[in-house]
């Protein structure tokens, strides 16, 4: 999939995710990304991978385990989005979330291993979605939402985060 969705396929917080993503085709953009992203993971120490870079501020593993968590339920979203369930989708909230699932207990080989099965996932998926499911729409987190936006949003979310990774946690991605 090729073109951008347009703004009446996604809420419009997620305008700014799908303003990162570069154009062209967001299966070999999540490809690109994700073989940067798992490289990146796997270069850290523990010590490294361990660090806050401000008290109450995620550690990086916990940033890399938030994208591990939001792309599960972002393409478990596009999923029944693609075939064509049109119950209405829930939100979630990621503080619960990092609460409940405590990254930091993580080492970095299984953060790393986590993060390329679930990128991989969800590529795989991708490739499989007809074209006219890729225009679906639904409903999630009481906000439109087509199967082709969830993918660009997927993209932006991480190069948001990839972003706060190199100015804040000076992580090589």
């Amino acid at each position: 999939m090729n073109e951008k969705p347009g703004k009446d396929e996604y809420a419009s917080f997620y305008e700014g995710y799908i303003k990162l993503t570069p154009e062209g085709n967001v299966i070999e953009l999540l490809e690109q990304q994700g073989q940067q992203v798992h490289k990146a993971i796997q270069s850290l120490t523990e010590e490294q991978a361990n660090y806050r870079y401000a008290e109450g501020k995620w550690s990086i593993k916990e940033v890399f385990g938030h994208l591990i968590d939001n792309e599960r339920i972002m393409s478990t979203r596009l999923l029944r989005i693609a075939r064509g369930d049109t119950t209405p989708l829930p939100g979630y909230d990621q503080d619960i979330f990092m609460a409940g699932r405590p990254f930091d207990l993580y080492t970095v080989d299984h953060l790393a291993e986590e993060y390329a099965a679930v990128r991989r996932s969800t590529i795989v998926m991708l490739r499989q979605i007809s074209p006219e499911a890729w225009l679906r729409r639904g409903i999630a987190n009481n906000y439109p939402a087509s199967t082709r936006s969830i993918a660009w949003v997927i993209t932006g979310h991480e190069l948001h985060h990839v972003s706060v990774l190199r100015d804040r946690y000076e992580v090589s991605v």
